[in-house]
């Protein structure tokens, strides 16, 4: 019985990059999520606006949307991508207490935008500890997460199902 094939592994075990030339360019959509948990005093002064840095969830909201265009600069293997939509959403929440990240990526491609999402996620929830790190460095990021993914030859998923 043969498990599932790496797709960035050629046959003799080398990296290389997927051609995706001979795929038909679909719609594809992925959401990914993560938390930045801290004390109830930081998650306050990031509500009143009164970060030393800024506005907290406004910049993290850049951060992740500018970090989702540039995931084929970080990450080897991903191909550059036209992406179509980016919206980033930091909601905060009282029983973590912390924010709450989520990212929706889409395009109009051959390849997926998972990577897109979680690198948003990612560089959203950094940019977050960076902005309100002088107030509370026990902060923690979290649950770095692909949500779901809809598009592509192997349709959609969803975490959990």
């Amino acid at each position: 019985m043969s498990g599932p094939t790496l797709t960035h592994i050629d046959r003799t075990g080398a990296a290389n990059m997927v051609d995706v030339s001979d795929k038909a360019a679909t719609s594809r959509t992925a959401v990914a999520e993560g938390v930045v948990v801290m004390r109830p005093e930081t998650l306050a002064l990031i509500r009143e606006g009164d970060a030393k840095k800024g506005d907290v969830i406004g910049t993290a909201r850049l951060a992740g949307i500018m970090a989702a265009k540039r995931t084929h600069e970080l990450i080897p293997l991903c191909h550059p991508l036209l992406i179509t939509k980016v919206r980033l959403t930091c909601e905060p929440d009282d029983a973590l207490p912390g924010l709450r990240l989520t990212a929706e990526v889409k395009v109009q491609g051959q390849t997926g935008v998972e990577m897109e999402a979680l690198t948003a996620v990612s560089v959203a929830c950094l940019t977050v500890y960076d902005m309100v790190k002088a107030a509370d460095r026990g902060m923690r990021i979290e649950g770095i997460r692909l949500l779901s993914k809809e598009g592509g030859k192997s349709g959609a998923w969803a975490a959990g199902s």
